[in-house]
């Protein structure tokens, strides 16, 4: 999707010295100090401008700036890296007064992470598989040791735990170290897909070659540590192991990045892989996922106009793949296997109509209908959606959602062998226990197919991130990773209990009925709710939609009717908005600030239609809705007028830019990063590849009613001339989807047409992109972010 392909994160030196200077007092006297004149305020740079018209569909418009995207001119690219210095310069004299209050926050924020030195080990056959960091090394390395040697295996923070005491002898198999994995790929190790073969033996995966801009697939031998000598493939997509273990099928992509070939090698074999897939249809995309029992390999097949599903037998790759479901236009569908059944999750039109959740439907393997038949497994509720399914080989895990209060249950199977659909309470499901303010929940990753422990992470706005798992025969759960945030003298929240005492609490947990599921126990999940609030209101937008909006607070350090606001937005995809406890948000909360997030149309959580109404020609209605969001803030006094900040990541950008050119006095601030803010350009030129799904999300130009909407909402295009617009940082990258020329370019023009005033500046920050995550550099982004809001809100 039309997103920022990696992490990205800039290094800004700051060497802070402090001197010590002994004082004389050579006279008695007191002499004030003279009053120095404020220096004058920095003036931004000014960027060339290069005039050239566009014309479209009748339409005629004039670019000063499209100079700034001309990659392959190189006089272009030298005078982009002269104007990027020249604005890195006005940012740093701008932001030079908020140089020790970057370094308290940086401090801040840096306290609080999460420096866990191991993952939570998985538990999959006999093995319990982890990463773990060395001390001085840079990159984490691939562990695993036979759970049978130590089966309390809890230590995940210690690197030490491969030792074995007990017997005197180290028990832990190194499988990958990836800071050996650095030095192959030119000092950076990004992984993109990781696969162990059911057997155990191998390890495919892929890392990500920043010369070539491309994932390059690697196998590597467990046993031995070697790397196999094939497959050795480029610009690599998916992955899926196939006889058991013996064969590797894999996607690769053309230049324009769409995944459109299917090979598979023949682990140990010196034959050349056999291609068994090959879309020649520019227009079609393929992926491949195996199904949990890894019995079958599911091939997708998708283009605007239909969707696919394809089946292959694992233990006979070459033996061609069967259609076993079709559909029209762009759908979801994940197909899975369980005892001679195939189970499909799909949001696809039922009898021509579009539905607004997700089903699930099944059907025999061995059917011998044409075209295949499906049934439906429940009877619809509209009270009750079924956000996402899990399986394992004894139960179906359904992650459900009333409104906006999310649930996990578990079903027995195998489900009876009824023809007609059935209430899910039919079916006796046991509801697990969550804590309170549930914003999402991720499954996984659940391999181990035959294992009655399920692991999911639990988010919630006032809970750091829990990794939670659930023993299904019995409803027994254990935290088994939750990032430590508050420590009291008088109290110790965090990191006190170990897993086992948890689990020991846990015990006398009973499963609960759809009616009567007690889960709210903070003491257990060790949440923030006695120190941060979480309030959710509904706002009504223009046209009478209820946007849903959620407001985090201090309990103790708010203001009534004083306090500064910082407002997130989305709103595309059908994605779900983030609305995670983030450590480094803690630093505005403790400092009186609300934290508020809308739920506006075009994003997830709502339903299909709720997505739906927010793309394509009624994109303006996301815009709307997070405007509605933001008065609405203001006019209840959450947030003080003049003090409410914008805050958009990616296509979060288009939202609150174009939120601004509405509304440029209703913001005091805002926060872009790595934002998509030339739209027409953007979507009529693309310079990097763009897919189905970005069309589908923000319209086709080659349609003039589509067109028209892209001009209307495209944030470079709508700039309002002669308005004071709020101060406004803009993050970006050379290495995105959005290239740093549309963050350049807006930010030329809004200088060019808007007022100029040195309390709104409008800076942008260059990211350098290197790929692979490093939290010291995160904590320096967002110190500088929030220096930026303080000083232009709240100062």
């Amino acid at each position: 999707m039309l997103r920022h392909l990696r992490t990205t994160v800039r290094h800004r030196s700051a060497i802070i010295l402090w001197h010590h200077h002994n004082h004389y007092h050579r006279s008695a006297k007191y002499n004030p100090p003279k009053t120095a004149n404020p220096p004058s305020p920095p003036k931004p740079p000014k960027a060339p401008q290069k005039p050239q018209t566009f014309t479209f569909h009748d339409v005629t418009w004039e670019d000063s700036y499209p100079w700034m995207s001309s990659l392959q001119d190189k006089v272009a690219m030298r005078h982009m890296n002269m104007y990027m210095e020249q604005e890195e310069k006005y940012t740093e004299a701008v932001m030079s007064d908020t140089e020790r209050l970057q370094t308290k926050l940086q401090s801040e924020m840096a306290s609080r992470l999460n420096f866990d030195l191991s993952t939570p080990p998985l538990r999959w056959g006999p093995w319990l598989y982890y990463r773990r960091v060395e001390e001085g090394k840079q990159y984490p390395v691939l562990c695993r040791r036979l759970a049978s040697l130590n089966e309390e295996f809890i230590s995940h923070k210690s690197p030490s735990s491969g030792f074995d005491f007990t017997s005197g002898k180290r028990i832990e198999q190194k499988l990958l170290d990836y800071n050996q994995e650095a030095e192959r790929f030119g000092g950076y190790a990004y992984e993109e897909l990781s696969e162990i073969s059911p057997d155990h033996k191998f390890l495919a995966y892929t890392m990500y070659d920043k010369d070539n801009d491309y994932f390059k697939l690697s196998v590597r031998n467990l046993n031995s540590g070697a790397l196999c000598s094939k497959p050795h493939a480029n610009r690599v997509s998916n992955l899926a192991w196939v006889k058991d273990g013996q064969a590797l099928l894999y996607v690769i992509t053309d230049e324009n990045k769409r995944p459109y070939r299917i090979y598979c090698s023949m682990i140990g074999s010196t034959d050349e892989d056999v291609l068994l897939l090959e879309e020649q249809d520019e227009n079609v995309y393929v992926n491949i996922r195996h199904t949990k029992d890894f019995h079958f390999v599911t091939v997708n097949t998708f283009s605007p106009t239909f969707s696919k599903v394809f089946l292959i037998n694992a233990a006979d790759p070459f033996s061609g793949m069967n259609l076993v479901w079709e559909s029209e236009g762009i759908v979801h569908c994940v197909l899975e296997h369980h005892q001679g059944y195939l189970y499909l999750f799909t949001d696809a039109p039922k009898d021509g109509q579009i539905v607004d959740s997700h089903y699930l439907l099944r059907s025999p393997v061995d059917s011998s209908s044409n075209p295949r038949i499906w049934e439906n497994v429940f009877i619809a509720d509209q009270n009750l959606v079924i956000e996402d399914v899990d399986f394992c080989n004894s139960h179906l895990v359904l992650i459900t959602r009333e409104g906006r209060k999310y649930g996990i249950c578990s079903v027995a199977l195998p489900l009876p062998g009824w023809k007609q659909a059935v209430h899910l309470r039919e079916l006796q499901p046991h509801f697990l226990p969550l804590p309170k303010h549930v914003c999402n929940i991720s499954p996984g990753p659940n391999y181990d197919y035959y294992s009655k422990t399920m692991r999911f992470t639990i988010s919630s706005p006032v809970m750091p991130d829990a990794v939670v798992d659930y023993d299904l025969s019995n409803g027994k759960w254990n935290i088994v990773q939750q990032q430590n945030m508050l420590h009291e003298r008088t109290r110790i929240l965090y990191g006190t209990a170990l897993s086992s005492a948890i689990a020991e609490k846990t015990t006398n947990v009973k499963f609960s009925s759809m009616n009567d599921v007690k889960s709210e126990d903070g003491n257990l999940w060790n949440d923030l709710s006695e120190f941060y609030a979480c309030e959710h209101h509904d706002v009504s937008s223009y046209d009478g939609a209820m946007v849903p909006l959620t407001i985090v607070y201090s309990r103790k350090n708010r203001k009534d009717n004083q306090s500064p606001g910082l407002l997130h937005g989305h709103g595309a995809y059908g994605e779900i908005l983030d609305k995670r406890w983030r450590s480094e948000l803690k630093s505005l909360l403790d400092r009186g600030w609300i934290v508020a997030y809308a739920d506006v149309r075009g994003g997830g959580g709502g339903g299909k239609k709720w997505h739906h109404d927010g793309r394509r020609t009624k994109k303006q209605n996301s815009i709307k809705d997070y405007i509605s969001c933001a008065k609405y803030l203001v006019e209840k006094e959450i947030v003080q007028e003049n003090k409410l900040a914008g805050w958009g990541y990616s296509v979060g950008g288009l939202l609150v830019a174009s939120a601004i050119n509405c509304c440029p006095d209703l913001f005091r601030a805002a926060v872009l990063k790595v934002p998509f803010l030339d739209a027409t350009n953007t979507l009529l030129y693309p310079i990097l590849p763009l897919t189905a799904a970005d069309y589908e999300e923000f319209g086709y130009p080659g349609d003039i009613d589509e067109f028209h909407a892209i001009r209307k909402f495209s944030p470079y295009d709508n700039i309002q001339k002669d308005a004071l617009y709020p101060a406004v940082l803009v993050s970006s990258s050379f290495n995105t989807r959005f290239g740093v020329w549309e963050a350049a370019k807006w930010v030329a023009r809004v200088r060019e047409q808007t007022i100029y005033d040195p309390k709104h500046p409008i800076l942008l920050n260059l990211m350098i992109d290197i790929v692979e995550e490093n939290r010291y550099l995160q904590c320096k982004e967002s110190a500088l972010e929030t220096a930026f809001l303080l000083k232009t809100v709240d100062s």
